[in-house]
């Protein structure tokens, strides 16, 4: 057998892996949100990854994300789609717990998920900084490489507690100010650039806060507000929506909170997490 033809037979072999892959995830995801939850079967494509990670599945997504690239090239969308997943995986295992060092030598998939989220990041950065080398002002491959960063970013402050990524956190808050710079209504950017406002001024200490340029609280929420009431795709308000949510738990404001949780709820039905706040808040989806 030539090395093209291995080549050829790993390939096919990994989409047939893919297939029944789908097949089983589709079969225990409830079909009850019509068109949008219905995969792609003779294809999958990003938006049954998204359709996965905004159900909180985000195995699932991780794994469909990696699918989609077997069979295409390489792209910045999988690459961030499935470093997110990933991310959202090591916080449910991490995030927390009282003794970190702890956690993590006792969480036998962990070494794994923080393996593979490095390489995606990484993939993915190099990727962006070499289109950005060709076309500096491209802003879908600017935002791409932001939220690559603050994936980073959040791995390292969040699950891992570790005081590091300034390089990727700089270099992600210069990409998304160049974004907004030249397009103000790029809702992704404009969500991605309020978490730093956000947890910069919420997180940090004073004076790490005026090293990292200053956060700013209640202009996050007055963005991710207006990034929610934009026009934008089915999936792009999602991440707005749950980011809005999201702000509105942090600042206890569980009236703003349960009603940002319904809205999400009537897109997502089948995801766990808002099922779970909305029970434990007295609220109804359907309400």
């Amino acid at each position: 057998m030539t090395s093209f033809q291995g080549r050829r037979l790993a390939v096919a072999v990994a989409l047939l892996c893919a297939a029944a892959f789908i097949g089983s995830q589709a079969a225990a995801l409830p079909q009850s949100n019509g068109e949008h939850a219905a995969l792609s079967r003779e294809r999958p494509t990003l938006a049954d990854a998204q359709r996965f990670f905004y159900n909180a599945r985000y195995e699932a997504a991780a794994a469909l994300a990696l699918t989609i690239r077997i069979s295409d090239t390489d792209d910045l969308a999988s690459l961030e789609l499935r470093s997110s997943a990933l991310l959202f995986q090591l916080k449910a295992l991490l995030e927390g717990r009282p003794n970190k060092e702890e956690t993590l030598r006792q969480c036998a998939t962990c070494p794994v998920l923080i393996a593979d989220f490095l390489a995606e990041v990484r993939r993915g950065q190099n990727l962006a900084r070499t289109m950005l080398r060709a076309n500096p002002r491209d802003d879908t491959t600017r935002f791409f490489l932001g939220k690559l960063d603050l994936n980073y970013v959040w791995l390292q402050l969040g699950p891992l507690r570790r005081k590091t990524g300034w390089d990727e956190y700089w270099e992600a808050r210069r990409s998304l100010d160049a974004v907004l710079a030249h397009n103000p209504q790029h809702v992704r950017a404009r969500v991605a650039r309020a978490w730093i406002d956000y947890i910069v001024d919420t997180k940090m200490p004073w004076g790490t806060r005026w090293v990292l340029g200053g956060g700013n609280r209640k202009q996050a929420l007055i963005d991710i507000r207006e990034a929610a009431r934009m026009e934008s795709d089915f999936f792009t308000h999602a991440e707005a929506e749950f980011a809005l949510w999201d702000m509105h738990v942090r600042e206890r404001d569980m009236i703003q909170a349960t009603e940002a949780a319904r809205r999400l709820a009537r897109d997502f039905p089948d995801n766990p997490e808002l099922a779970a706040f909305l029970e434990a808040h007295g609220a109804s989806s359907a309400r």
